[in-house]
């Protein structure tokens, strides 16, 4: 995997735990058609071959912005088929980040509105600064929200609540965020980034087989009927029977000590 993207700065703060940290601080990591780019082509190539990465945090660079929402001084000027273009590119990020086996947290550092906050929609679960805000702001441009939103946004809060959010375009706090189920927990500023690796490091050093099929268990089974994600998740568990890593779970369990997981 590449870890040259001119507006993503990509670490590995502790061991099988990646850090993607959107660099675009000079417009509070307002996202640009590169950045676009870089992100899809960042979690495709995790996707192609993860290589020792277990988990993933995302965050914004600074400590005022996650993500400010779409480059609109880049907008300006674009012709509707240039605009189509960007849009396809957005839509491909989109899919990486949410199909992306490994488990992606957002760690909201600040502001995450429109396409930013859509970001932060994909990935698998969200912490957040308490100084954090929230928005979709969309309909105030003329446009809706076309990253996922619609979606995601739905199915963390509810119909009713998304409705009010989306079509209202109206910021919310991190405190309301919390309370409707956007965001699973809030930390002071200074906290966040390591309460956030904290958690990334705890599954990291979880089976990364079972992880990987207990992720895709429950994102697939949430929009299946009861009966067919039971049969789905049956499949998911099969395919850990004959793994080396179940064997070691058991054994180190009953020799009494840590696992050592191999992805295999």
């Amino acid at each position: 995997m590449s870890r040259d993207f001119p507006t993503l700065k990509l670490s590995t703060p502790q061991e099988h735990v990646l850090q993607v940290t959107l660099s675009r601080p000079e417009v509070a990591n307002a996202m640009n058609t590169q950045m676009g780019l870089d992100l899809m082509h960042c979690f495709e190539d995790i996707a192609l071959d993860p290589k020792d990465v277990r988990a993933i945090v995302v965050t914004g660079a600074g400590d005022k912005a996650f993500c400010a929402g779409g480059d609109l001084k880049e907008r300006k000027g674009m012709t509707d088929e240039q605009w189509g273009r960007q849009h396809v590119i957005f839509e491909r990020m989109v899919r990486a980040i949410m199909a992306c086996p490994t488990p992606v947290i957002a760690a909201v550092n600040g502001a995450a509105y429109a396409g930013g906050c859509e970001i932060a929609l994909c990935c698998d679960f969200i912490y957040a600064a308490d100084h954090a805000r929230f928005a979709l702001t969309e309909v105030t441009l003329g446009i809706m929200p076309g990253a996922g939103a619609t979606q995601n946004l739905t199915r963390a809060v509810g119909e009713r609540r998304a409705k009010e959010i989306i079509l209202s375009g109206k910021p919310f706090s991190v405190n309301e965020a919390a309370e409707w189920g956007v965001v699973n927990r809030v930390f002071s500023g200074t906290e966040l980034l390591g309460e956030a690796l904290k958690m990334a490091g705890t599954i990291a050093r979880n089976a990364p087989i079972s992880v990987r099929q207990a992720k895709q268990a429950i994102s697939r089974g949430a929009n299946m009927s009861v009966w067919d994600g039971l049969a789905f998740e049956i499949e998911a568990y099969n395919r850990m029977v004959p793994t080396e890593d179940r064997r070691e779970g058991i054994n180190s369990f009953n020799e009494k000590r840590p696992p050592v997981f191999k992805g295999r």
